[in-house]
């Protein structure tokens, strides 16, 4: 069971459904800037790790934390995302 469905994160929560409920697109620059937006590799092999330990069971109290924090704002994450790809197929040309 993902650790996600233990602690919701309510902020994480929130920011989605406020981004979610915007009637208007971002611009293409500011799409384009939330699509560049990415975990360092160093956040990346923390994750894996994390990822694994939770696998196996052996997960502290502090990185199940940290685990749950990764996925909340890698969630967050692509929801902007979505929302960005989303408004550049709607509007490839936006000049702003």
């Amino acid at each position: 069971m993902s650790s996600q469905l233990l602690r919701p994160n309510r902020e994480a929560d929130i920011w989605a459904r406020l981004i979610r409920a915007q009637n208007c697109d971002p611009s293409s620059g500011a799409a384009q800037f939330l699509l560049s937006i990415g975990f360092e590799e160093r956040d990346q092999k923390r994750m894996l790790e994390l990822a694994e330990r939770s696998e196996a069971g052996v997960l502290t109290i502090e990185e199940q934390a940290e685990f749950d924090s990764y996925l909340h704002i890698g969630n967050f994450l692509a929801v902007l995302q979505s929302k960005a790809r989303l408004a550049l197929k709607k509007n490839p040309r936006d000049p702003s």
